[in-house]
C-alpha cells in the first residue's frame, strides 16, 4: 500500500480500528422516468431489435436493477413492479405451447409490450427534439417595449435678460466668499475690460461666462466686467450662447 499522509502523519496500512459508516458509499445510477424508459434503456444498450425483444435476457436484467434500486433503499414506484409482472407473464407465455391463430400479432406475448414500447419511443423522440430547441421563444421571451419615433433634433435656446441676470447672481454670490475687510479703491475702466474679454474670446471656441470674472476683485469688478460684456454684444462683437435651459452660458467672437 502506497504512503498517505493524514494531518502530516505517514499511513501505510489502513488501521485497524478505522469504521466505514455502512451509508459512505453512494451507487448512482441512471435516472429513468419509469418502467418503459428504463426497457427503452436495457433495449438499446444492447443493440436489440424491439420488433424481436429476447424476453427472458431482457426480463433478467431488468429484474437485476429492480434488487439494486431495492439494495440502495430507493423507493420504487408500483408501476415497475407491475412491468416485472407483465414481463415474468410475457415469460411463461412464450414458454408455454402457443395455439394457432390466424393474426401472428396476437400469437405474440410480446405484441402489447412491443406497441407501448414504439409508442413510448416516438413521445420521447419528440420530447428530446424539442428540448433541443432553443428556449428563448420557447421558455424564455425576450422583453419588447415598442419606442415613438421622436426627433432627436433640438433648437437652440435664446439666451434671455433673465438668464444673462441669473449667471450675474451666482457670479455675486460666489464673490462673497472672497470678501475682505480691507476696502481698496482700484480704478476700473470698461474700455481695458472690453479689451480684456476680446482677448479671452476666440472666435473659434467658446468661453464661459462664469470665467471672464476675476477673484477678488470685489463687486465694482463685477459690475465693470459685466457692462463689458453687455457693451461688446451691443456692438456685436461677441455672441452669447446656451446649449438648453438653465445651462452655463458661452461666449464666443463675432465671425
Amino acid at each position: 500500500m502506497s504512503a498517505v499522509l493524514v494531518r502530516g502523519e505517514e499511513w501505510t496500512k489502513i488501521p485497524d480500528d478505522l469504521y466505514i459508516p455502512p451509508d459512505a458509499l453512494e451507487v448512482i445510477l441512471e435516472e429513468f422516468a419509469g418502467p418503459l424508459d428504463l426497457l427503452l434503456y436495457l433495449i438499446r444498450r444492447d443493440n436489440i431489435d424491439v420488433l424481436d425483444i429476447p424476453i427472458a435476457e431482457v426480463t433478467r436484467q431488468y429484474m437485476a436493477y429492480v434488487e439494486i434500486m431495492k439494495a440502495i433503499k430507493l423507493e420504487l414506484a408500483a408501476d415497475y413492479l407491475v412491468m416485472a409482472a407483465m414481463l415474468a407473464e410475457i415469460k411463461s407465455r412464450m414458454l408455454l405451447p402457443r395455439p394457432v391463430a390466424t393474426d401472428p400479432e396476437e400469437a405474440d406475448p410480446r405484441a402489447e409490450l412491443v406497441r407501448r414500447l414504439l409508442e413510448y419511443e416516438r413521445y420521447q423522440t419528440a420530447c428530446e427534439s424539442l428540448e433541443a430547441r432553443p428556449r428563448i421563444g420557447r421558455e424564455l421571451f425576450l422583453p419588447q417595449i415598442p419606442m415613438e419615433a421622436r426627433n432627436s433634433e433640438r433648437p437652440a435656446p435664446t439666451v434671455t435678460l433673465d438668464d444673462l441676470l441669473g449667471a450675474l447672481r451666482v457670479v455675486l454670490q460666489r464673490e462673497d466668499a472672497f470678501a475682505h475687510h480691507r476696502v481698496l479703491r482700484e480704478p476700473l475702466s470698461m474700455r481695458e475690460r472690453m479689451t480684456y474679454i476680446l482677448d479671452q474670446v476666440r472666435s473659434d471656441g467658446f468661453t464661459e461666462f462664469s470665467l471672464l470674472f476675476q477673484a477678488g476683485e470685489g463687486k465694482r469688478g463685477i459690475v465693470v466686467t459685466f457692462l463689458a460684456v453687455l457693451e461688446l454684444v451691443r456692438e456685436s462683437l461677441v455672441t452669447l450662447v446656451q446649449n438648453e435651459p438653465f445651462a452655463p452660458i458661452h461666449l464666443k467672437a463675432a465671425a
